[in-house]
């Protein structure tokens, strides 16, 4: 066994694809320390900056002093704890839904509405770009999978003409915002095939909650009220992100969720979320629909950033949103800038293959709303300088 694990991760090397972990020495934000050195961090999924805000720190204490750090078992088994239940009443009022569920992850919830809605005699309809959640809860549903590529409706519509006919159900499912390039799903004409075409859509909202519309729900936020069936849209989001605790969840009609209570194998046999953290993103809930100012000031640094990096030539693809993507071609050549970045003080990670396309290798740049002008400034300076692309 060695000797193919060593074989396999030596050839990651010289590919540049090989991973390791770095020992991160403060909390997250804008700023980080890493290796007894400071750096400007845009590596994280903090968008809202909320995962050190001491207010979700003081709710997540309240809550393990009263209830425990753990859950103890499934919420089917030991029983749904008061910190969770709150939870998902607020989340289920802030979607402007029936009902909310929250899974242990955003991971574990795209895989457990995907491979419980879709089965053998199923059709799922997938985006080439989807993440790796979607594509592994398809897998898992056994259903027949179509992928149609990226954001293209006249192919989604193609291959549900012609391979949807005969299916007992249909599901659409997307991201709603793409992780690594920042640009959106075409949710209106999805929402229209999925009318059309008698599909539920299964719509992935994790890098937009908190972050796109007036109330910070999402993508969906962005359209007209009503410009949607609730019992034709499922919508997963994520707690571990811009609301800077942990988790995922799913929101939806009653009857979905009680569905997904008594279907979903990675909610029956899998422990609840913990109190401490279940109190934490229930202060961050608040905080999102109290403090809009967040997200406008992050969605304003972002398009300026975005200005200044075309102004200086950068490829930066369809960004449309605090992702901003720097695509440099191979894999080593986005290391070696990566590297560059780090000596300049600036936390830049290098997105590889199989995470990205073969050639497309790229910086992902990840603002939040702790970071300022200046410091995505200092970040199109050390890219503009001569020297800096490999």
């Amino acid at each position: 066994m060695a000797s193919w694990m060593d074989d396999d991760l030596n050839d990651y090397r010289r590919r540049g694809l090989y991973r390791a972990r770095r020992r991160l020495q403060s909390a997250q934000g804008p700023h980080a320390r890493l290796n007894g050195r400071e750096f400007v961090n845009f590596s994280s999924n903090d968008y809202l900056n909320l995962a050190a805000d001491p207010r979700l720190a003081r709710a997540a204490a309240g809550a393990a002093r009263r209830y425990g750090c753990g859950a103890g078992a499934s919420a089917l088994v030991s029983g749904l704890l008061p910190p969770l239940r709150v939870l998902e009443r607020a989340l289920a009022r802030w979607e402007g839904t029936d009902a909310a569920l929250v899974f242990s992850s955003g991971f574990v919830a795209n895989l457990a509405v995907v491979s419980t809605l879709a089965g053998r005699d199923d059709a799922v309809f997938s985006d080439a770009w989807n993440h790796a959640s979607l594509i592994d809860g398809c897998r898992l549903s056994r259903a027949s999978v179509h992928v149609y590529c990226h954001a293209d409706l006249n192919h989604l519509e193609d291959l549900l003409r012609r391979e949807g006919a005969t299916a007992r159900r249909r599901l659409i499912v997307s991201d709603s915002v793409f992780s690594m390039d920042g640009d959106f799903a075409p949710l209106a004409g999805l929402l229209d095939l999925a009318d059309r075409y008698d599909c539920l859509l299964v719509l992935d909202e994790a890098h937009a909650t908190g972050v796109l519309g007036e109330h910070g729900r999402g993508l969906t936020d962005l359209l007209p009220p009503g410009a949607f069936p609730s019992d034709r849209l499922i919508k997963v989001g994520t707690l571990s992100k811009a609301l800077g605790a942990q988790g995922g969840f799913v929101c939806g009609s009653r009857r979905l969720i009680a569905w997904l209570v008594n279907h979903a194998r990675p909610y029956i046999f899998s422990t609840a979320l913990a109190p401490p953290v279940a109190a934490a993103a229930r202060c961050a809930v608040e905080l999102v629909e109290k403090e809009p100012e967040r997200r406008k000031h992050l969605l304003s640094l972002a398009d300026g950033l975005r200005n200044r990096l075309r102004e200086t030539g950068k490829r930066i693809g369809n960004s449309a949103c605090q992702i901003v993507p720097v695509i440099v071609g191979g894999a080593r050549a986005a290391m070696q800038l990566s590297r560059r970045l780090e000596e300049s003080g600036l936390l830049v990670p290098a997105i590889r293959p199989p995470s990205v396309p073969e050639r497309t290798a790229r910086l992902r740049v990840s603002l939040t709303a702790g970071h300022t002008s200046e410091d995505a400034e200092r970040l199109v300076a050390a890219l503009s300088q001569d020297d800096c692309f490999p």
